[in-house]
């Protein structure tokens, strides 16, 4: 029998659904921080050995993440950890790769995350902020812009985060390069590696990450990224705070490297109340929730219980991650 230790939200929610997997498993649940109950009976840390492990959002947002790391750290019997994660940069990851554990990731949070770049870029290339101005002032005035599918767009990253933004942002018909590793993305009019991305540069007017923070991405948006980079661009960043050299990024703004940058991920988070960045008239700033859409946890659901499927039956789960991506050969 299959041990799968998961919050009692989860298991909740998705119960009714794998009732038809019931023989084959025996259900652990954390109903609160450092509790752990089987079919309503508590029980102590020792008396359970998880082969399964499911982290999901809510189990973050509540508080009850650590209680389920540490068992799957203590445990000798885990071979899969189902995470709500799409990046792998923390090194806990590593810890658990370095156990033989297979860990798949999130794609849930990929059509809201794409979603949040799309209205913001959207709203800030159409001049919705100069047209309220003008009806503040009772005033009838043009607002000529650059139309969006005029516009050339570079998305660094083409994972499934970055799939969903390239869907979404083809379909205003905008001029579309990918910055990845590997073969050419589908849906990209050109294909760069991470080493030519100051050919592009200096005719973007959209510039997104979406990709991992690794040695090779961390503080690449530097000085010579701004000085490369089209006067009057917009950055945006769901990726990872490490991504972008703050200090350099208000030396871009300033200078007009960049006209806006809108970031939900920042290199200290939370970031701190007496930041510079709070602050600054160019600057949108989210507090890491790009993700925070109703539909990513129904998504999460589906996810695992076709992976948990797919597990039992012995098949290739969906969306496994690669020891690369925690700095594993």
């Amino acid at each position: 029998m299959t041990q799968i230790l998961m919050s009692e939200a989860s298991h909740h929610r998705i119960r009714d659904r794998i009732a038809h997997l019931a023989p084959k498993l025996e259900i652990v649940t954390v109903p609160e921080l450092n509790r752990f109950v089987r079919n309503g009976v508590d029980l102590v840390a020792g008396d359970i050995a998880p082969e399964i492990v499911w982290n999901t959002q809510e189990a973050y947002m509540s508080g009850l993440l650590p209680t389920l790391m540490r068992a799957l750290l203590d445990s000798p019997n885990v071979r899969w950890l189902q995470t709500f994660n799409a990046g792998l940069d923390l090194p806990i990851f590593r810890r658990i790769m370095e156990k033989g554990v297979r860990i798949t990731k999130s794609s849930a949070q990929g059509v809201v995350i794409a979603e949040y770049v799309l209205a913001h870029a959207l709203s800030l290339i159409v001049p919705i902020d100069a047209q309220k101005a003008l009806q503040a002032r009772r005033e009838w005035g043009r607002t000529p812009y650059r139309e969006v599918s005029q516009t050339r767009w570079l998305l660094v990253g083409y994972g499934a985060i970055g799939e969903q933004i390239a869907q979404r942002a083809r379909a205003f018909g905008v001029d579309l390069t990918v910055v990845r590793r590997g073969s050419d993305a589908g849906l990209a009019h050109r294909t760069l590696p991470l080493s030519r991305i100051a050919e592009a540069l200096p005719d973007t007017d959209v510039v997104v990450l979406a990709c991992a923070l690794t040695d090779e991405t961390r503080d690449m948006c530097n000085d010579a990224f701004f000085a490369a980079l089209k006067p009057g661009a917009i950055l945006i960043n769901i990726g990872r705070g490490g991504l972008v050299d703050e200090d350099a990024l208000r030396r871009g703004l300033d200078a007009g490297r960049a006209a806006h940058a809108v970031l939900d991920v920042f290199q200290t988070e939370p970031l701190p109340e007496d930041h510079w960045i709070w602050s600054h008239a160019q600057i949108r700033v989210s507090a890491h929730t790009s993700n925070s859409g109703d539909g990513v946890q129904p998504r999460a659901d589906i996810q695992f219980i076709e992976n948990l499927e797919r597990y039992l039956a012995g098949e290739p789960l969906m969306n496994e991650a690669e020891r690369s991506e925690v700095g594993l050969a």
